[in-house]
């Protein structure tokens, strides 16, 4: 049985922005130009993303256009991440609220769907970029696991086949080790590989 569709989102999501704040007071200046999973981003545009998807979510909670929001923040400055970030966690999370925004249907990149649909993929998004974010910087705080639990079920759900096409924002299925926990298992079911430390 599917459960992740009853689910409120909201609580999880909430969660999720708690521990990508936590995560985002961790970074250090001369980490900022590091690498990520995501290989085409280094952390300065990690976060850059990280904050124009959070804000993209957040317009559409509040009934506008997502699609016309960028899903990158341009010109914050380098000390500036932790407090953008809160703010537009904070505006997300307002928007949202309305227990009549979770059967709505909106526009998100991947079609028309309900709210509760589309908030829950973009749990899946923040929970994967928190893997990435942590990833990058050396895994400073210990994870939620069950963040990562709800991520892997929603993955599981919208992107069941393990080939993508380049229409996907996610790489095809990866191997995962056999000791991954579920936040590695979750970024290998997205096609993302752990940065090697040699």
């Amino acid at each position: 049985m599917n459960t992740t569709n009853a689910i409120d989102p909201r609580p999880v999501y909430t969660r999720a922005t708690e521990q990508m704040a936590a995560l985002i007071k961790t970074v250090r200046p001369e980490q900022l130009t590091g690498p990520t999973p995501c290989t085409e981003f280094d952390v300065r545009t990690l976060l850059s993303h990280i904050v124009g998807g959070t804000l993209r979510i957040a317009v559409v909670g509040e009934g506008g256009d997502g699609l016309a929001v960028r899903p990158f923040a341009d010109d914050v400055a380098d000390d500036d991440w932790t407090a953008v970030y809160d703010e537009v966690r904070t505006r997300v999370l307002k928007a949202w609220e309305s227990d009549s925004r979770m059967e709505a249907p909106v526009r998100v990149p991947w079609g028309e769907v309900p709210g509760r649909a589309a908030l829950s993929g973009y749990v899946m998004e923040l929970v994967t970029h928190t893997w990435d974010l942590s990833e990058s910087l050396g895994h400073p705080l210990e994870l939620d696991p069950e963040l990562a639990e709800f991520a892997l079920t929603t993955a599981h759900r919208v992107l069941p086949d393990p080939h993508r096409d380049e229409q996907t924002p996610f790489g095809d299925v990866l191997p995962s080790p056999e000791d991954a926990d579920t936040y590695r298992q979750l970024a290998a079911w997205l096609g993302r590989e752990a940065l090697s430390r040699a």
